[in-house]
């Protein structure tokens, strides 16, 4: 298989592992179903889901099957890989610690960019777009653990500003310290 092939075929599952990443933020902070934004991620992610609800239920509004949905579609694209060789298969059950850090790797990029969307429709200041609607549900839970401690300056909020900044010490000191656990198990 040529390297066009395999690059679309990458780009497939990590958006749709992505959607389904959103998909459980959606639920795990109670976002508006009837957003018409949630309203087709829900259908996009339904065939894959709603077969696995029956055999992992949801804890709470933790929706374990959807997080085990997008774990095993990127999971897939390393099968794809051990079958035309590029990886060894014998060790292909440890790229699903490779995977799940994928996952959470996209999850910083969601907060990272989703922060950026907020602040800047905060600037324009327009009437709210259904996608920033989603974005604040989402996003909210973790700016808001920022506002409580720290308190705006005159009519500045520095908050976000600070959850960027964690979320790019997540990204350069966290990150490569879980794939350095990761890394001895794929040889």
């Amino acid at each position: 298989m040529n390297e066009t092939v395999i690059f679309i075929v990458k780009a497939i599952t990590d958006i749709y592992a992505t959607v389904l990443l959103v998909r459980l933020l959606l639920q795990l902070v109670g976002a508006n179903v009837y957003n018409p934004i949630s309203q087709s991620i829900l259908k996009v992610c339904a065939p894959v889901v709603n077969p696995l609800h029956r055999v992992l239920p949801a804890v709470g509004r933790f929706n374990t099957a959807a997080l085990v949905a997008a774990i095993l579609v990127k999971w897939c694209f390393y099968v794809l890989l051990a079958t035309l060789g590029a990886i060894p298969f014998a060790v292909i059950f440890a790229y699903l610690a490779v995977a799940a850090f994928d996952l959470f790797r996209v999850l910083i990029e969601i907060y990272f960019w989703g922060i950026f969307i907020l602040v800047i429709f905060s600037w324009v200041g327009t009437t709210p777009h259904p996608v920033v609607v989603l974005v604040s549900q989402v996003i909210e839970p973790y700016l808001g653990l920022f506002r409580k401690h720290i308190p705006p300056i005159g009519m500045i909020d520095i908050s976000p500003m600070v959850a960027i900044f964690t979320l790019m010490i997540i990204r350069a000191q966290l990150l490569p310290i879980i794939a350095g656990f990761i890394r001895p198990l794929l040889s």
